[in-house]
């Protein structure tokens, strides 16, 4: 398979590529885990299209292939975090954010596999829902907040593990959207009653979504010895050190929001039907190791991570939301006296937006590095 702009040695596609067969024997695939092995593996071959590019100075001619543009492919999402981290910077407020990340108890992991789109939606809505009656109790009731969630569904292992992060500005409008109010430096939330209170709404949700026939539960598993599981012992929900102004509170979301299950660059090594790749092993303190999966076993996982058709991982709430950001992100600038940040990169594409980052001149010839590559020849993508 010929390939261009393959940036690491060891690449998922080429895998996905290679194993397909088997792995479509072994498994069954939903519609978009087969949409996504499909994607990843034409992403920037020949089997995508493209176009070939002459040197208008030396005659250098090269291929550039399309990329697939799937969300979970590794290659395709860096411009697409750098332009909405750029976007996004124009609306935060600079002051200290808390980032909070609620996890769901192991106990429903086999429930949320089979009923993924309901699943999903209702950790994200009952997350903010809970954050916002929290704050309105312990804070203030009738402050205005807002939030920016993430969802991710995996581990560092490739494991599966649903769980949001969640950005939330320490403070918020008054109501009459006047004044601007400061949470306190040494406290924000407290966890213990966050936790419960997400625990409390999203087991009511459960038992009406089972009701109902939203949600199915596994043939082995009674709703009964399922709550009471879940009422047990306490969630996981975990607030981190505050971080203080937009640069660093966006440069560390950044991180979460266009993120795949693993980077091509964190593969090292193929061989013997096993890739080896690093890990940030918590349990040793969060220092780097590497581990090996049998390759289908890894394949396995990675693909158990491709959220639902049509599912937005990224949700905004309270006044970050779309249709209040424009005015309410803009009255909480006023009120804190704060100049507004530009957008660096809107209405750039995204070879514009990689060529300002790197600083290489695009198309610039690299035989001559002097002319220009123009597109000759376009390459239709095979039918």
């Amino acid at each position: 398979m010929e390939t261009v702009n393959q940036r690491h040695k060891y690449d998922i596609g080429s895998l996905l590529g290679e194993y397909k067969e088997v792995l479509q024997q072994k498994y069954r695939m939903s519609y978009d885990q087969d949409k996504a092995i499909k994607d990843l593996i034409k992403c920037r071959t020949a089997q995508n299209g493209g176009h070939t590019r002459q040197c208008a100075e030396c005659g250098h001619q090269e291929q550039a292939y399309n990329s697939c543009r799937n969300r979970h492919c590794p290659k395709c999402q860096f411009t697409k975090q750098v332009q909405w981290v750029d976007k996004l910077k124009s609306a935060l407020p600079s002051v200290r954010y808390n980032h909070i990340v609620f996890t769901i108890p192991a106990s429903l992991h086999r429930l949320f596999f089979t009923n993924q789109r309901f699943c999903y939606d209702l950790l994200m809505k009952t997350s903010g829902k809970a954050l916002k009656q929290v704050v309105c109790s312990k804070f203030n009731p009738t402050i205005d907040i807002g939030a920016i969630m993430v969802l991710h569904t995996w581990g560092q292992a490739l494991t599966y593990h649903p769980h949001v992060h969640m950005l939330v500005p320490a403070g918020g409008l008054t109501e009459d959207r006047m004044e601007w109010i400061h949470a306190s430096k040494k406290f924000f939330l407290p966890v213990k009653i966050l936790s419960r209170v997400f625990r409390g709404m999203f087991c009511r949700r459960i038992k009406q979504g089972i009701k109902s026939g939203e949600l199915h539960l596994p043939k082995d598993i009674e709703w009964t010895d399922l709550r009471d599981q879940l009422y047990a012992k306490d969630w996981n929900v975990h607030i981190k050190p505050a971080l203080s102004g937009p640069e660093k509170v966006l440069e560390y979301l950044g991180r979460y929001t266009h993120r795949v299950a693993i980077a091509n660059e964190r593969i090292t090594k193929v061989t013997s039907g096993k890739v080896f790749f690093r890990i940030k092993d918590y349990r040793l303190n969060g220092n780097i190791r590497t581990m090996d999966l049998p390759v289908i076993e890894f394949l396995r996982r990675f693909l158990q991570h491709v959220l639902p058709g049509g599912f937005y991982k990224i949700r905004y709430i309270g006044f970050f939301a779309h249709r209040l950001i424009g005015e309410l992100g803009g009255q909480a600038l006023a009120l804190l006296e704060q100049t507004p940040y530009i957008p660096e990169f809107e209405g750039l594409t995204s070879i514009e937006v990689y060529s300002a980052l790197s600083g290489k001149r695009y198309a610039c010839c690299p035989a001559c590095e002097n002319g220009r590559l123009i597109p000759v020849h376009l390459m239709a993508a095979p039918t």
